[in-house]
């Protein structure tokens, strides 16, 4: 019998091992610190960890532990081998597995506690006898525990062998071993609910931004995997500062924490656009509403082309000439007149280029032209609506519409700032909601300036920039190779658009050649302009903090 110090000593250690398993959220580990606690408070030389399955019909081994043959399997470090085959709770003809005793003990419920395995006639040990010859060992004493959770059900169970005594002899296990297992059983089983329950729900949460995420991207086959897209790519420039000591950000780090939230912030950055009208959202050219209206113009010119030939007819009837085939369909020359019109306005309509005053004059004085519409009455060829949307000198969204793909990030701030975040994800809507600021505070919608965003915003701000130039989806534009695209983030650099010292470690760090090899094509990869590397260099030197 142990004296009071002893058992006192016990106590407190069962107490510290108790504090520790509700402490721990890492599921592997936390079963790693169940089984050695057990071990160590009942002096076990070995012990394996059983977990109930999900159809809980089998015990499965999670974790094989033996100190005197140096074992250790399970966890991701060291799998199972198949040869540790799940246990069945029932045999084939239905019946309780009761000669197993890890099945047994969680079939009743109940501590079984065996003093040696080898005259043990209730139980089947062939399986031990076995593992016994092939390791040169002798499995004796085994002390089996049940492990149930707050509500009562049993979802694992310890099973320890061979305690061995202060001589180093192997002996059974006392009714005191018994009492410290099993309390150490109930605690582990809570801590493991715990840690379930919260990684079910980080799981939950994962999920549902992910479902947001993909459900925006898949409102638009303009934006293709954009929300997928940029969360790897914000990823890959985070892991390249951290820690880098690099000129601009030479204390930026991050933990494992930081990098969830940077996620999180990441896959929800453009949650706002679940609001923007679809016709907005997948406007590839200047005119589509619900349809393209340039189709409704084609269909004008073709009435111009017939109120042409009605002139044309009806001045000859008049003068009582004599009609011929001809008269009736339009001249070579007028066709050619027309279809150049035509042409002129759907090249007008795809956004494709910057439009120039030459351009814009010549859509107004088209516009001009006229047709009669079925109540006889003459109406111009373009209305005001249709010449202001052609008349858009870049892209497809006039002021208007930009204005409501701009409020996306409203949206997506004021979403954001609804929900409860925990303290360990607080500044997502900050992250989130930042990509669009500009450094010298012209950007949208706070209008931030460099020093009031954080590191990671402003790496959103890189990320989604050129996710958007290198996307494939865009119907508007053909994606960019490596060089244009990142001619045109130097510039927004120049522009104080985007954060210079991010922008040079993006370069100087290749970020960029990693994320295509991933994401685009072997086309699109190719060698990036030397000024860029050079302007890299050059901005770390500038930045560089004096000693």
């Amino acid at each position: 019998m142990k004296s009071d110090q002893s058992l006192l000593n016990l106590v407190k250690r069962l107490n510290t091992i108790g504090i520790a398993l509700s402490a721990e959220r890492n599921i592997d580990e936390l079963l790693h610190q169940i089984l050695r606690g057990a071990r160590e408070l009942t002096g076990a030389d070995g012990g394996t960890l059983y977990r109930l399955d999900a159809e809980r019909t089998h015990l499965t081994f999670a974790l094989v532990q033996n100190e005197a043959l140096a074992i250790s399997l399970g966890g991701p470090d060291a799998p199972i081998p198949d040869r540790f085959s799940p246990i069945p709770l029932r045999l084939p003809d239905g019946t309780p597995n009761m000669r197993m005793v890890a099945a047994c003990a969680v079939l009743e419920g109940k501590t079984v506690n065996i003093a040696n395995a080898y005259n043990e006639p209730g139980f089947d040990f062939s399986g031990t006898r076995q593992f016994d010859t092939l390791n040169n060992y002798r499995s004796t004493s085994f002390l089996t525990v049940p492990m149930r959770n707050h509500e009562g059900d049993i979802i694992a169970a310890i099973q320890l062998i061979n305690k061995i005594d202060d001589k180093g002899n192997t002996t059974h296990f006392s009714e005191q071993d018994q009492d410290l297992a099993e309390s150490l059983a109930s605690q582990g089983a809570i801590a493991l609910t715990n840690a379930e329950l919260i990684q079910d729900l980080h799981n939950l949460f994962d999920s549902f931004t992910r479902v947001i995420a993909n459900a925006i991207d898949a409102k638009s086959a303009q934006t293709g995997a954009h929300c997928r897209r940029v969360p790897d790519l914000t990823m890959m420039i985070a892991k390249a500062a951290d820690g880098a000591a690099f000129p601009g950000i030479e204390d930026f780090v991050m933990t494992e924490s930081d990098y969830y939230e940077l996620s999180t912030a990441a896959w929800l950055h453009d949650c706002g656009k679940i609001v923007t009208p679809h016709h907005v959202v997948e406007k590839s050219t200047k005119l589509e509403l619900i349809t393209d209206g340039i189709n409704i113009i084609a269909e004008r010119i073709e009435i111009i082309a017939r109120d042409w030939i009605l002139v044309r007819l009806s001045r000859k009837l008049r003068r009582g000439e004599q009609l011929t085939e001809e008269d009736l369909v339009i001249s070579a020359d007028e066709q050619q007149q027309l279809q150049q019109m035509l042409t002129f306005l759907k090249t007008s309509n795809t956004g494709g280029e910057f439009m120039s005053d030459e351009e814009v004059a010549k859509i107004r004085e088209t516009g001009q032209m006229s047709y009669t519409d079925i109540r006889g009455v003459r109406r111009p060829l373009l209305t005001d609506e249709e010449i202001a949307f052609l008349s858009i000198r870049k892209g497809t969204l006039s002021e208007a519409e930009r204005q409501i793909m701009q409020d996306h990030m409203v949206h997506t701030i004021n979403m954001l700032e609804q929900l409860p975040f925990p303290r360990h994800l607080r500044n997502v809507p900050e992250y989130a909601g930042g990509h669009h600021e500009r450094m010298d505070g012209k950007g949208y919608p706070k209008g931030l300036r460099r020093e009031q965003m954080s590191v990671p915003a402003r790496m959103m701000g890189i990320a989604d920039v050129f996710e958007a130039l290198t996307a494939p989806e865009r119907s508007y534009k053909k994606p960019m190779p490596l060089s244009q695209a990142l001619s045109i983030l130097m510039r927004m650099v120049e522009q104080n658009h985007l954060d210079p010292d991010l922008f040079a470690l993006f370069i100087d760090k290749q970020v960029y050649l990693d994320y295509a090899r991933a994401y685009l094509s072997q086309q699109q990869i190719d060698q990036i302009p030397q000024e860029i590397v050079d302007w890299a260099k050059q901005q770390q030197r500038t930045t560089m903090r004096p000693e």
